[in-house]
Formats: C-alpha cells, structure tokens, sequence
C-alpha cells in the first residue's frame, strides 16, 4: 500500500509539473496579417506566451464576443467606430488600464482620437494599432497643384476627375468647405443643412466627373491610361501607381486625409488579461511595428517605426505625410444609425441629377 501511495504521489507531482510547465497562450481575435508569424515566434521567444489568432473581422469580432458575452478571447482587434455602440448595449469589452501601456510608443493624436471615439461612460475601450487614409491619387504632370477635396470641383480638371458616390466623399467636401461634420454627429438637424450644401456643390460639379468608381482596380488602370488625373481613394492605390510612375501619387488633402484604426480591445471576461498589454506594448514596439508594415504596407500608431520601415515604404509616408498631415488626419468616429438615411439620399440625389 505504501508503494501504491508513493507512486501515485509521484503521478500526482508528474501530472502537476507538467501542467504548469504548459506554455502560457494569447488567444488573440484580429484580422488576416496582423500578427505575423515572425513575431508570434519573437514574442513568445521573449515572453513563454503562445499566440493563439483567430482570423476574423468586424462583424464576426462582435458575433463571437457577443455569443460569448464577452468571453473566449484576451484580446480583439475592432475598427475604433465599431466599439463604443456595442459596448453601450452589450458590454463586450473592458476600459483600457493605461498604466499597463507604454504610451510613450504611441503617436499622440491617434492614442487621443482612439481615446475619445471608444469612450463610454468615461471610460475608453481602447487603443490605436493599424490604420489607413483615403485622401487625392494625383497625376502631377497633368495637375500639379491639386491639393485639396476642392480639387474635385476644379474646373482646371474638367472631365479628369473620380470620386466615389460614397460617404467619404461628403465628409471630405465638408471638409473642404471649413466645415467639420463630425461636429454635427449629435445634431442631424444641422448635419442634413450640412448635407444638403455638400450635394449641391457635388451637383453643381458634375459635369466635371468622368465617372463614379466603384471598383478599385478600375479606378487605379483610368489613373495609368491617363484618362483621370484627380481621384479620392486610399494611400495604398496611390502609392501603388506611384512605383509604376512617379508623376503619379498620393496627397495627403490639406484639409485632412480621412483615417481608420483597427485597434487593441480586451474581451470583458479575458483570462489574459497581463498577456493582452504585453502583446500590445510588443507590437507597439518601433521595430516590431515596422515589422507588419513593411510586410501589409498598412501604418500602425507606433511613433518612431518610420525609422526601421523599408526605404520605399519609407518614402512613400514621407512624400505623402508630414507629421503635421499626420495629426491632421481625420479620424472616422462611430456613425449614428440616423445618418446614414441623411447621406444616402444626398447621394441619391447627385446620382439622380442631371
């Protein structure tokens, strides 16, 4: 019986060791990209912590958390216009412990947007990590002093110019105008009045438009056979044609480039909670960040990863952003549901419109 006892005590201390020998893991919710492997391998290198990703987007992010209320995941990587809502009405998420983030590996204005557009009762939900911004792709031979969503309406580009019937190009010819429809989310009175002038101006410049695009690629080969010299669409297209001709690139607009963030968030009910910050302060790190640029070409929130970027990725933010067109990037906010029926008919009525 002692033998008995003695071996199973030695099963006992064996199953015991083991488990705790057990590597620690991250089970992470993010998109395709976003944790590359070489730095699922160098974090866990650092920490002992696995990273578990799980590939989703935003509307699976809140479906599993919502299933879970909460739960399942220590860390989710939502657009920073998708949380405040969901969080109001179903308590997925848990305020951010900013004494547990190295801020100091942040850039400013894009830790205070996210800071601000996740608040609810108080509190923010999250953090900045990959971002991206539509603004003008510009043939500079043929308009070399486009600069602005004005430009758009520009008679010196008449039938040169496409846009998206789309709501970012309402908010950029807000913009435009010295106006800042953000502003006016909470006053739909006062936001259609807004509107309303934008889609007369879009109206009135219709005849300058050699058309409406709708698919990327359409757009990016009318920009190469010369038949558009003055596009809104996003950073990447631009500096895409730019590598093929330089004349071609993308502006920052001098009233602001218009800017997503797909951020850090903690699950309410994480069990990781200490792993979630230190994957964040990791990434967060400048040489790590650089690490997933250089690979998706996609910014990050870390302040001084432009150091360790690619030299033409690296040339592609210096010639399109200054830090001041960085801080000066206008960051999308939750949308109020009672908006979109606002901007859909001032796009109707400019489709419509003769």
């Amino acid at each position: 019986m002692k033998r008995l006892a003695v071996v199973c005590l030695a099963v006992s201390l064996v199953i015991t060791f083991s488990l705790s020998c057990q590597a620690e893991t991250l089970e992470l919710l993010t998109w395709s990209g976003y944790a590359p492997k070489v730095l699922m391998d160098k974090f866990e290198k650092e920490t002992g912590i696995t990273v578990k990703p799980t590939y989703s987007n935003n509307e699976e992010i809140i479906a599993k958390l919502r299933a879970t209320r909460g739960a399942g995941f220590d860390l989710a990587q939502p657009s920073q216009d998708r949380i405040s809502s969901v969080q109001k009405k179903y308590r997925l998420y848990q305020p951010i412990d900013f004494a547990r983030v190295d801020a100091g590996q942040i850039v400013p204005s894009m830790l205070a947007a996210v800071k601000k557009n996740t608040m609810v009762d108080g509190k923010s939900y999250a953090l900045p990590h990959v971002y991206g911004t539509s603004g003008l792709i510009v043939n500079r031979k043929y308009a070399p002093d486009a600069s602005d969503y004005k430009d758009l309406l520009n008679p010196a580009y008449a039938g040169r110019v496409s846009y998206r019937l789309k709501r970012p190009t309402l908010i950029g010819i807000a913009y435009s105008m010295q106006q800042d429809p953000f502003v006016l989310y909470a006053n739909p009175k006062s936001y259609k009045k807004l509107m309303d002038r934008v889609g007369a101006k879009l109206i009135g410049g219709k005849g300058l438009v050699k058309n409406y695009w709708t698919n990327g690629d359409a757009l990016l080969q009318s920009m190469r056979s010369e038949e558009v010299f003055v596009a809104m669409a996003w950073d990447n297209g631009g500096w895409k044609l730019h590598a093929e001709n330089p004349d071609i690139d993308f502006v920052a607009p001098k009233s602001g480039a218009l800017g997503w963030i797909d951020t850090f968030a903690i699950p309410a009910k994480a069990k990781n909670v200490d792993a979630a910050y230190q994957w964040i302060n990791f990434m967060m790190r400048p040489e790590n960040a650089a690490v997933f640029t250089n690979a998706e070409k996609y910014g990050t929130a870390s302040a001084g990863a432009i150091d360790h970027y690619d030299a033409d990725v690296k040339a592609n933010f210096q010639r399109s952003f200054s830090q001041a067109d960085i801080d000066n990037i206008k960051w999308y906010p939750p949308v109020p549901a009672r908006l979109e029926s606002i901007e859909g008919l001032i796009l109707d009525k400019v489709k419509a419109a003769n």
